[in-house]
């Protein structure tokens, strides 16, 4: 993660009233609750009211990271379609327990994360998963895939899986030390630092890249 990478606080950006922020946030957690409503029968129905959701919300939300301009011309955001096999459960394991990261922002000062431990993730790789240590708190899992930076792949910075601050969490399965958490690539997202140079973001660190390619997800307009 790099200086001023704070997709967390957005709250700074000068343009948005707080009135706008928090009926962004209360419309994401809406929305990922009704995706795991949707997603314990049928995760293809739970992707297409994702992304229909999320295209509105680019496209007409007073907080979105579209400015005037790219949603005077936005027609929806790249996503690739459903692919059941990169729906995975995964148990969180002790690796890089405790392990520090501190990120310096500009207007926050220093946001603490701690590691909470590894997502080993067959044929893809392992991810670090990361504990905020700040208001809101939550759990967040950055990754960025082999896709990244190319034509017609992600985002060159990497993309989100959890962000639980941010109600982006598709729960988990089984309890104590039989539960696993459910990791669908498919809705995998861009920061908001993709799309606006007015926000920056956490981004993937060297625990968080996967030498795979994960083509699915929502890709990059750019």
């Amino acid at each position: 993660m790099a200086p001023d990478q704070k997709d967390y606080f957005e709250d700074d950006i000068p343009t948005l009233s707080a009135v706008d922020i928090a009926d962004w946030r209360l419309r994401t957690f809406a929305l990922y609750d009704k995706v795991r409503q949707l997603a314990a029968t049928n995760p293809f129905d739970a992707h297409v009211f994702w992304r229909q959701e999320r295209d509105l919300m680019f496209a007409t939300h007073p907080a979105s990271a579209l400015t005037a301009e790219m949603k005077a011309s936005f027609s929806g955001l790249r996503t690739a379609d459903y692919d059941p096999s990169f729906r995975i459960y995964a148990a969180l394991s002790p690796e890089g327990t405790g392990q520090e990261m501190n990120v310096e922002t500009g207007t926050d000062g220093v946001v603490p994360f701690t590691r909470i431990g590894t997502f080993e993730l067959p044929g893809l790789g392992s991810l670090a998963a990361w504990r905020l240590r700040s208001y809101g708190g939550g759990i967040f899992v950055p990754f960025r895939d082999s896709t990244a930076g190319k034509d017609g792949g992600s985002y060159g910075a990497g993309r989100y899986l959890l962000d639980t601050v941010k109600g982006s969490f598709h729960g988990t399965r089984g309890t104590g030390a039989d539960q696993e958490f459910v990791l669908d690539f498919n809705f995998a997202y861009n920061p908001s630092c993709a799309y606006n140079e007015a926000w920056a973001c956490p981004l993937a660190g060297p625990a968080n890249r996967l030498a795979a390619d994960v083509p699915v997800g929502e890709l990059y307009l750019g």
